[in-house]
């Protein structure tokens, strides 16, 4: 039925069920790694015998399935321990006696606690069985993600559910323990979507109300030291969870209000260009949908432009390298279009695996952005000299300029010097920031 091997048990679920094991039973450790839950199972519902109630909270994992995805069983193991093992550390600290911690059943991405307590009072499933979840959620999140270190890099939202049985002799054990943990993962759900639904509301009004505000990275001139121009780099409202460009987009894809967000974060890269340097590029991010917003269509575009002292000729559109091949239809009417009006493009992430050399040439664009990957310890590394070297002489071949990103030192800024790509773009020349004080 339930087939993981536990990390973390109460000891005495193992021995005899004596009187004097019974009042030793605050301690607890952790169960031979040998044994599964299914074993326990018996144990499990002995207790629940004697104790006449049993409290049940279930923390799903989902990243898990995703880390597996990407980085195989070994490491699905490995999150499942390290997750299991300090849920036990908070119970130990937090939990009165009579209970243990162990995984659920193979596949499940899940840890159990069970609380096995006398059916007398509700208390223990009104304070301290919520109070504990708080606290797990609290803790987990303090932990700032290192429970899947280094699989996932910052914390997760663990979803949990809880649920209670009151030993009812008509009924198996056995019956009672499957329900349980049945209703534990109803409840399980329920967080879920309770959580879906808050961030997809906290999503749309940041959208609604345009709560979008971006900062501005250079991107200098490698031989002169002068800034050519300025990428516009969408942030969420400060101290809120979408703040990160990264966070932002993702919870729009889950979400599918995308195309919703990439028009504001537009308007935001436009709207905080007032007073735009003279003479520099402003580079906008953009996505093959961009075609079908209202407000970047010929006249209103213009108007807007015009409002900023800008021109189409003093903005270049950036397109991810993924972005224009999965969409390469669309990106080329978009950019047949915008061209038409005096716009730039620039492809960026260029080296990240997605286009070929055929697609490359197809799109044409006038800036080349090779990805940070391909930048970083450039000049300490003769195999990315020559990559960038072939890089440049296909980008000559197409009247492309080059620009690399994510310098952080002035060696590997000397050596693009060196290779002959014109522009650096990264935090060696200062992190973003913001053209004005942000509304």
């Amino acid at each position: 039925m339930l087939n993981n091997p536990p990390a973390y048990a109460d000891p005495r679920l193992m021995n005899s069920a004596s009187d004097s094991d019974s009042a030793r039973a605050n301690t607890f450790g952790p169960v031979d790694a040998g044994r599964d839950v299914s074993e326990l199972f018996s144990e499990i519902g002995r207790r629940f015998d004697q104790a006449g109630a049993v409290g049940l909270i279930v923390i799903g994992a989902p990243v898990v399935a995703e880390i597996e995805r990407r980085h195989g069983d070994e490491a699905r193991i490995r999150c499942l321990d390290s997750l299991r093992a300090r849920v036990a550390e908070i119970a130990e600290e937090r939990l009165r006696s009579d209970y243990f911690v162990c995984l659920a059943e193979q596949g499940s991405h899940e840890v159990m606690v069970l609380l096995f307590r006398t059916p007398g009072s509700a208390g223990f499933y009104r304070t301290e069985m919520p109070g504990f979840r708080q606290e797990l959620f609290r803790s987990l999140q303090a932990d700032g993600g290192q429970v899947f270190y280094p699989y996932q890099k910052g914390p997760s939202r663990l979803p949990a559910g809880m649920s209670v049985e009151i030993r009812n002799p008509q009924f198996g054990t056995s019956t009672q323990l499957r329900r349980l943990i049945d209703e534990a993962r109803r409840d399980c759900g329920y967080d879920i979507e309770t959580t879906r639904r808050a961030l997809r509301q906290e999503l749309l009004e940041t959208i609604l109300d345009q709560r979008i505000y971006s900062v501005y990275e250079p991107i200098v001139e490698v031989e002169s030291r002068t800034v050519f121009g300025y990428e516009a780099l969408a942030r969420g409202p400060e101290g809120s969870r979408f703040h990160s460009p990264l966070a932002l987009f993702s919870a729009a894809e889950e979400h599918e209000l995308v195309f919703e967000l990439d028009c504001v974060c537009r308007e935001s890269g436009l709207r905080g260009a007032i007073d735009f340097p003279s003479g520099t590029k402003l580079f906008l991010n953009i996505r093959p949908t961009t075609i079908h917003d209202p407000s970047f269509q010929e006249d209103r575009l213009i108007e807007t432009l015009e409002r900023r002292q800008l021109a189409p000729t003093d903005v270049v559109l950036e397109i991810s390298e993924q972005e224009s091949i999965t969409s390469f239809s669309a990106f080329r009417e978009m950019s047949d279009y915008y061209r038409s009006l005096g716009f730039q493009f620039a492809l960026d992430d260029m080296g990240t695996g997605y286009a070929g050399l055929e697609e490359l040439l197809e799109i044409e664009p006038e800036f080349i952005k090779i990805d940070r990957a391909m930048v970083s310890g450039v000049d300490q590394d003769p195999a990315r000299q020559d990559v960038l070297s072939a890089l440049m002489q296909l980008a000559d071949k197409m009247g492309a300029q080059v620009i690399g990103e994510g310098l952080d030192t002035l060696e590997e800024l000397e050596m693009l010097g060196r290779l002959g790509i014109r522009f650096g773009q990264g935090w060696l020349f200062g992190h973003p920031t913001p053209l004005r004080a942000v509304d």
